[in-house]
């Protein structure tokens, strides 16, 4: 997918670069400038990443069979070898251009890493939490990607941030603030390397985060306030969209994700609480009246993500509705007339404006 972005790109700045509109020299710092802001994800580097997951199970079985018959000092020796041997041979490929491989290198130690802490902590019978030791972790796998600069691993260590708070929060079942802290940290770093994959994860995490909490407060009944805190998040991207177009690719992804959070939110209001059929009614018209509004947005912009967002929404909130009231077959054909008569009449106002625009083109 990079490739093909960057190889399209090139096409387009040659031709543009025909065409007068973009300098030789501003052609080339664009280039330098997207080659910095990520790394070509190929099918070699997805398989060193792959080999370097199956080498890391490879070892830790290996030392796993031999483990009762040395000593404990050979353990330890071991361990630290393992992850020593990953880290120099991520620097031997490293300097021989070899990045994707050296990432899968790094990947394997930190890997190693994670074990070496669960095998020591069982060697001295060190008795604690299991979330203790996700936390060291994944705090070890941060430090490495951000010093030796892999994305994999940072990705490694924000998946660790989610398992950390998973278990924290199973143990308690209440919300687990301090995830917050991990998410920023990682986060961070996924900014300064300038992945913008890895803030896709970022925003997924927190996203997740923020539906968990109306099943976590008030004894799972604040779906209100995930609703909220997504429309409050969709309205402030379409502002900063509006207010600063030049930083429309940060802000239509971040409007996609706060509609789904939205629409998780009122689904669980209607859905996973027990409303009334007259608050049902309600909800589900809301839900829909600003699910279209979001797809009338996505098409007037070209937010692709939030497009597909709105069209399943709206597909998952039809069928939902109809399962929810197929016992009442009369107030069940009223919503579906109901609706199909409001998505009828936005349909024949977006075709009016449509003319009009075109008859404004002409007329110009």
């Amino acid at each position: 997918m990079w490739a093909s972005y960057k190889k399209r790109l090139t096409r387009d700045l040659d031709r543009w670069r025909q065409n007068g509109w973009v300098s030789e020299e501003g052609r080339a710092a664009i280039l330098a400038d997207v080659e910095a802001s990520g790394r070509e994800f190929s099918l070699p580097s997805a398989l060193g990443i792959l080999a370097s997951v199956l080498f890391g199970f490879a070892a830790i079985s290996f030392v796993a069979a031999h483990w009762e018959e040395m000593p404990r000092f050979a353990r330890l020796l071991l361990l630290l070898a393992t992850i020593w041997f990953g880290y120099g041979v991520a620097g031997w490929l490293a300097a021989r251009g070899h990045r994707a491989f050296a990432d899968a290198a790094i990947l394997f130690s930190a890997a190693m890493f994670g074990a070496s802490i669960m095998l020591i902590s069982q060697m001295y019978n060190i008795s604690g939490d299991p979330a203790d030791g996700v936390l060291m972790w994944w705090i070890g796998a941060l430090f490495a990607g951000v010093l030796l600069r892999s994305n994999p691993v940072l990705a490694l260590s924000l998946v660790l941030v989610c398992v950390w708070s998973g278990m924290q929060t199973l143990e308690s079942n209440e919300v687990h603030w301090p995830f917050l802290i991990g998410w920023a940290a990682v986060s961070a770093a996924f900014i300064w390397q300038r992945w913008h994959a890895g803030l896709h994860l970022s925003a997924l995490a927190l996203s997740l985060f923020v539906v968990s909490l109306g099943y976590l407060l008030d004894n799972g009944h604040q779906h209100a306030l995930v609703a909220i805190l997504g429309l409050v998040a969709a309205g402030a991207a379409i502002a900063a969209e509006k207010a600063a177009p030049e930083h429309e690719h940060v802000a239509a992804p971040i409007l996609a994700y706060a509609v789904a959070v939205a629409f998780a939110g009122l689904y669980a209001l209607q859905f996973f609480e027990n409303p009334s059929l007259g608050t049902l009614v309600a909800l589900a018209a809301l839900t829909l009246i600003l699910l279209l509004a979001a797809i009338s947005y996505a098409l007037a912009t070209g937010n692709r993500g939030v497009l597909w967002l709105g069209y399943i929404g709206f597909s998952l909130e039809i069928l939902s509705v109809y399962w929810k009231t197929v016992g009442s077959i009369l107030n069940t054909s009223l919503f579906f007339l109901v609706a199909a008569l409001l998505v009828a009449g936005l349909a024949y106002m977006a075709l009016r404006l449509a003319q009009r625009g075109q008859g404004g083109e002409a007329a110009a």
